[in-house]
């Protein structure tokens, strides 16, 4: 009996268990009943919502928030998907933010859910045209409805702009500003026509009017911050870019320019935060990557910037930036072939660009490719105003191919502290090739028009080549460098003070670093020293780490006994170049000695010398500070060391003067000192003229 209820009990508990088992699989299939049931309820259409949506995506386009519209957009085409109006709004929210693709994709749907294909004509145009194809875009743009006539105008004014043809170009936009004069957007297309063919004073009348007609347009205010900060600078941009922020928080073109302008003006924490916003909006935005590689580089992070850089990928490949961090990087790495033709292809692009040849050098000599090297810095080593590293890469190379006469008169050139004055790279073609050319050429087209103007001073016809530098200006006022080529020519026929003007109306246009140095040269050499000092200062206040900018004014600073602010100036380089550029350390050896830090001026003297011994600049450093620390008979011998190197050079010789005084070696003091005044360009007359009185 026992046994059998045990059995029983256990039999019992058997059925409870899967009594309990059933159960508990009929909850399951009910909560998973329920749950699908509760998807299609939450996937059911919703046509008000959809229509509220459309409406406020609407109003927000108006409210010049793109970024809001698309937002409110999506949520129409979630809320009813085969409703086409949803899908039209959200494919105008796409082509505000100029994102293509996605609004191709967007037009097609609404196609397909019932809009009339001609509603949408216009907009795929404009599509296909920010997809890269100007051709096909024009095409389109042919079939559209008379009724978007000014958006095909807007559109024609980009396509032809982007295929080349800026006549017709600037046809459609003129058209556009007649047809809508009061129109915010119509003179944003002009503005960026005008800018885009090089037209900058054009330009900036252009975005002003836009901003006057619609302060909220976030268009005009994304290319008003491009032009004040081409006219006047970074710091002056900014206020634009956050306007534009203000108004449209999530446009990745407004945080692109202000994230690459709060780099180029030193704010690096805010440029990266700002850079990863885009990159909210646009993951793999390679605008973005690309600045937050230019931000590793800058902090030595080399692996790092070229990860970065690589998945930029093609978005920025041809954008010269990209091509000279790209090529620095492989150059870093050893990396030569790949360097080479990153290099070569930003050469062809900016032949000027003097930093883009010696790297490029650089790497052809890395690569056994001696001659290729030498040949691409001889127009810079032909300059009288070559730096030490040219010089010295160059006559390496002549130095591998045997030829080391040519090679030791580079070296000794590099050794010499001063240098003559900029000019322009030499025309390699005879003045009849080029004014063929020129001849054949459009007017004014700057590849033919700038050779000839060489061609003409380098055969001596300098008054013709002012002639003619003067017609191209007249043709094209808007022009920075127009005015600028007047500007070069009256420098190299010694006519500074009127070079000042030319050089002014070009730096009021474009305030760039070139703008900057062409003035402040031209005001310099005509005497004017004090204004020359304030346009320094005003595109630094801009330009706060612009590397030129400081040493000039670091060296104006030093030469005017201002020591402290010198030395700021070049302990801001230091933090940007490192410990390796000798020049660079002796400059702040002199700027020490002048403050009463006789200790640290050492310092840097011996470190600089260390790099640099047979330069007399550093060995002059060194001489200098080793006098002004006690060490009067160690200073002599490194300024006659430095003398002995460049006899002609008026500093080191009043150095070497000052120094023997204190010796009371008379005699020898005298014959420096009168060797110093001896050279018209020795800046402290008065000084040595009161020294000479004390020792006669």
């Amino acid at each position: 009996m026992t046994s059998s209820r045990k059995r029983r009990s256990r039999t019992a508990r058997r059925i409870t268990l899967r009594r309990l088992i059933v159960l508990a699989l009929c909850i399951g299939a009910f909560g998973v009943t329920v749950t699908a049931f509760s998807s299609v309820m939450s996937n059911r259409t919703d046509p008000a919502l959809a229509r509220e949506a459309v409406a406020r995506s609407e109003a927000y386009l108006r409210a010049s928030n793109a970024s809001a519209a698309r937002s409110q957009a999506f949520t129409a085409v979630r809320a009813d998907p085969q409703w086409g109006e949803a899908h039209l709004a959200l494919a105008r929210a796409l082509l505000v933010l100029d994102e293509g693709i996605a609004a191709e994709a967007a037009l097609r749907r609404a196609v397909d859910t019932g809009i009339e294909p001609k509603r949408t004509t216009a907009m795929m145009a404009q599509a296909i045209l920010l997809q890269g194809d100007p051709r096909r875009a024009l095409i389109e743009a042919g079939k559209a409805l008379p009724a978007d006539r000014l958006y095909v105008l807007r559109l024609r004014s980009r396509a032809y702009a982007a295929g080349g043809n800026l006549a017709a170009a600037r046809e459609a936009a003129t058209a556009l500003v007649r047809a809508a004069p009061n129109s915010a957007d119509a003179w944003v297309e002009m503005g960026r026509f005008r800018f885009n063919a090089g037209d900058i004073v054009g330009a900036i009348e252009a975005s002003e009017k836009a901003v006057a007609l619609d302060r909220g347009n976030t268009d005009a205010l994304l290319l008003r911050g491009e032009l004040v900060r081409t006219q006047y600078g970074l710091v002056a941009a900014l206020p634009w870019f956050e306007a534009a922020l203000q108004r449209d928080p999530y446009r990745h073109a407004a945080l692109i320019q202000y994230a690459a302008t709060l780099g180029d003006a030193g704010r690096t924490r805010e440029m990266l935060a700002y850079s990863r916003r885009a990159m909210e909006v646009r993951p793999r935005s390679p605008q973005a990557l690309y600045l937050q590689a230019v931000l590793a580089a800058r902090a030595e992070q080399f692996d790092l910037a070229d990860d970065l850089l690589q998945r930029a990928g093609n978005g920025v490949a041809a954008v010269p930036g990209a091509l000279l961090l790209g090529g620095t990087l492989d150059l870093q790495d050893r990396r030569y072939e790949r360097a080479i033709e990153k290099l070569r292809n930003l050469v062809a692009m900016q032949p000027m660009n003097i930093t883009a040849r010696k790297l490029l050098a650089s790497a052809l000599m890395g690569s056994n490719a001696s001659k290729n090297g030498i040949d691409v810095l001889r127009p810079v080593v032909m300059r009288g105003d070559a730096d030490a590293y040219s010089l010295t890469l160059v006559a390496r190379g002549l130095e591998r191919i045997g030829e080391r006469g040519q090679a030791g008169r580079l070296l000794d050139r590099a050794a010499y502290p001063v240098r003559d004055g900029a000019v322009w790279f030499s025309s390699d073609d005879t003045l009849p090739i080029l004014a063929s050319a020129a001849a054949r050429a459009a007017p004014d087209d700057p590849s033919v028009t700038i050779p000839l103007l060489r061609g003409l001073i380098d055969s001596g016809d300098k008054s013709g080549a002012l002639a003619k530098a003067r017609e191209i200006a007249s043709r094209n006022p808007g022009a920075p460098a127009a005015h600028q080529i007047v500007g070069d020519t009256l420098m190299l026929l010694k006519r500074p003070a009127e070079a000042v003007a030319w050089y002014r109306t070009a730096a009021g246009i474009r305030f760039d670093e070139p703008a900057m140095l062409r003035l402040v040269e031209a005001l310099d050499r005509s005497g004017d020293r004090v204004e020359a000092s304030k346009t320094l200062a005003l595109f630094l206040s801009q330009n706060p780490l612009n590397l030129t900018a400081l040493r000039i004014s670091a060296a104006w600073q030093a030469a005017a006994g201002d020591f402290d602010a010198a030395i700021d100036s070049l302990e801001a380089i230091r933090l940007r170049l490192g410990n390796r550029d000798a020049a660079l350390l002796a400059e702040l050896a002199f700027a020490y000695a002048g403050a009463g830090e006789p200790e640290r001026a050492a310092n840097y003297a011996e470190t600089a010398y260390l790099l640099a011994p047979s330069n007399p600049a550093v060995a002059g450093a060194l001489g200098w500070t080793l006098a002004q620390a006690g060490d009067t008979a160690g200073g002599i011998q490194l300024l006659q060391k430095a003398v002995s190197i460049a006899p002609a050079h008026p500093m080191l010789r009043w150095q070497l003067a000052q120094v023997y005084a204190d010796a009371g070696r008379n005699g020898e003091a005298r014959a420096q000192a009168q060797a110093a005044l001896a050279n018209p360009a020795f800046p402290e007359r008065g000084a040595a003229e009161a020294l000479l009185a004390k020792l006669a």
